[in-house]
Formats: structure tokens, sequence, C-alpha cells
């Protein structure tokens, strides 16, 4: 029987050699190496179980990564507006301060349009006068100081704009760095996803060959490997069942005329905008809800909002299991809290508006079944109910 040399793990190491039935049929006719095979395909049973629970593991340490990475992106996008905004409002109050200290400046020349010093030189001798031309230079004394003060706060308004105008530069900077690198966590967290799918899926394959190897060698009757082929039958047949009963369910939505669809039935259960953080067995989420959550129940149909290609599916931290799909022009929706076993189309697949592409559950920090529907636009969350209001769908 073959050595087993390595069991595959996340680092790259290098992979396992799995038994052949030539070589399980013919250690069971030697006892010695019967009993050592035995243990060696036990195992590899185990190895097998280390190894998917390795990379599922890593995969979820990367997506909950990738979660974060968006948290920040889409906080340093609410902090740039603000400011941006701020800033706006300071140029406009810096505008009439200026405004206003322009129309202060033409009423003083209007007051003292006449030559003071002739005045003076013609009235030397009239006293009413003097006192009448020392009374309007007065006022214009006045006038002058309440134009120095208008200007330097004019002056103070254009300065507070231009420090917020250069914050918003900074942070809109900052933001471009924030998308970037959120654009990197996804690429990560596609990466240590799809390892993990990759381990179960060889985790499955190989541990049905397995455990029919370990039944043959450990029964004392003399048998064939005809149990091995009985289990791959089982297990194709299976799969098939799967296959047609999720194609049974997938009967799509309605797309509206603009092309999108309603993605699941259920009213409103929590808005877009701050709200308390929820901390459940599957972690805490953020005190700011960045999405819409309908109340669908259990195991309810989820259909893609529009069409696209999925960006990621897989579990994602408080998400649970979580799908993302790009809807061409920077336009991204995400599904979140599937259901185990309730995702139906995988990274890289093209969907249709209105595909049945999973099922609800409430996977994560949840505390009851539901989807929490987002909306992505340029990188960012936004308010996913006016948004699908004006392409004609109401979320409730």
């Amino acid at each position: 029987m073959a050595t087993v040399t390595a069991v595959v793990v996340p680092a790259g190491a290098q992979a396992a050699t799995y038994p052949t039935w030539d070589e399980v049929e013919a250690a069971k006719a030697n006892t010695a190496a019967g009993a050592a095979a035995v243990q060696q395909v036990i195992s590899l049973i185990a190895q097998l179980e280390v190894n998917v629970a390795a990379t599922r593991a890593e995969a979820e340490r990367r997506t909950d990564e990738l979660i974060e990475a968006q948290q920040r992106f889409d906080d340093a996008v609410a902090r740039a507006d603000q400011i941006q905004a701020q800033a706006d409002a300071s140029a406009a109050e810096a505008a009439a301060a200026e405004k206003n200290a322009g129309q202060v400046a033409a009423q003083l020349y209007r007051a003292g349009t006449g030559d003071v010093g002739v005045n003076l030189f013609l009235d030397a001798g009239d006293a009413a006068a003097t006192e009448a031309l020392l009374a309007k230079l007065g006022s214009m004394e006045k006038m002058v100081e309440r134009t120095s003060g208008i200007y330097n706060r004019a002056q103070e308004k254009q300065n507070a704009a231009r420090s917020l105008a250069d914050q918003a530069e900074v942070a809109r900077a900052e933001r471009e760095k924030l998308r970037i690198a959120a654009e990197e966590a996804l690429a990560v967290a596609q990466a240590a996803q799809a390892a993990a799918e990759a381990a179960l899926a060889e985790s499955q394959a190989k541990k049905i060959e397995l455990d029919q190897q370990l039944k043959f060698l450990q029964d004392t009757e003399a048998q064939t490997a005809a149990a091995y082929q009985e289990g791959e039958r089982i297990r194709k047949e299976e799969e098939e069942r799967r296959r047609q009963e999720a194609l049974r369910s997938g009967s799509p939505g309605t797309p509206a005329s603009s092309g999108w669809a309603l993605p699941a039935w259920g009213s409103i259960t929590s808005g877009y905008g701050a709200r308390g953080s929820i901390c459940t067995g599957g972690g805490c989420s953020n005190s700011f809800h960045y999405a819409v959550d309908l109340g669908t129940g259990c195991s309810a149909p989820i259909y893609s909002a529009n069409s696209g290609v999925v960006r990621y599916a897989g579990w994602s931290g408080t998400y649970g299991n979580y799908l993302q799909i790009d809807h061409g022009g920077g336009v991204w929706t995400g599904y979140a809290h599937i259901r185990d076993g309730g995702t139906f189309v995988g990274t890289g697949e093209w969907v249709e508006s209105g595909q049945n592409i999973a099922s609800s559950g409430t996977t994560g920090a949840s505390t009851g079944c539901h989807l929490h529907f987002e909306v992505y636009v340029g990188g960012g969350r936004i308010n996913p109910i006016p948004f699908m209001s004006d392409r004609g769908i109401d979320l409730g």
C-alpha cells in the first residue's frame, strides 16, 4: 500500500497520497499490511477533516478582514461627504460676507465724496458748518470701523472654507486608499473561499472512497470494491437530486421594465442607518446598518436583483453565508445570512435578473431568518430603498 506523505493544507504543503483499490485489496491479503492500511486510512480521513477546518478558518478570517475593510471605506465616504458639505457651507458664508463688506464699502464711498480739506477751509468761520462736518467725520469713522470688521469676518470665513476644502481633499485621498484596500481584501477573501471550497470538495469525494476502503479492510469476509462503486452511485444520485431540487425551486422573479427585480418577499424589519449593534454566537454587527433587512422567514427564495456576475460566494463572518453580484457600471448588490447549503451559485458565475440564487437563513450575526440586502455604488454601500424605488421596485 502507498505510504502517506502529507495532507493538503492551506499553506500549500505537499498533497497527500491516497491508496488505490488495488493497493487496498493487496494489503487485505496480508494481515500485518492490512492492519497498517487500516491505520493509514483512518489517519487520512482525520487529516481531511483537519484540512477542511483549517481552510474554512482561513476563509472566515479573510472575509472578516474584507468586512472590516469595507466598513472602513464606507465610514471614510461618510466623513469625506460631511467635510465637503461643511466646506461648501463655509464657502457660501464667505461669499455672503464678502458681498456684505463690498456693499458697506460702497456706502462709505458715497458718504464721503466731498473734499474734506476744502470744506474745512471754506467753512472755517462758520461754527455750525464746522460742527456738522465733524459729525459727518465721526459717522464715517464708525462706518470705517464697521467695514473693517466685516472684511475681517469675511477673511476668516474664506480661511475656514479653504481649510475645510483641504481637509475634504485629504479625506477623499484616504477614501480612495481604503477603496483599493477593500478591493484587495475581496481578492484575498475570494482566494481563501475558493481554497476552502476545494478542500471541502476533495474531502467529500475522498472521504466516501476512504470510508468504503476502511469498511472493506475491516470486513472479515472477502469483499471487492463493489461497495465503493455503490457508494459512488448513491453519492452521484444525491448530487443530481439536489441539483434538480435547486432548479425546481429556482423559478425567477418578475423583473420590472428597468430590469431590476425584488430580491425577496417580506416586510422591512430593519432599515438603513444607525442602530444598536446586534451580538449573537456569530459575532457582533456594526452600529450602522448599511443595508435593509427583509423578514423572509426561513428557507425562502432569494432572487438576484439584476443580471450580473457573482463577485463573491461564501462564508463572510458576521454576514454568515454571503453573496455579492456585480451588475456593471459600478453597481453591486449583496445578500447575507443565507442558510447553510442554501447558496445556489458560485463566484464568477453569470446570473439573470430574478434568478433564484439562494435560500434565506440566519447564519452569522443574526437573530432570525431574513435577507440582509445591500446596494453598492462606486464601491460604497448606499440606502437600497430609494435606489430600488427609482427602478420601480418597492422593498416594502
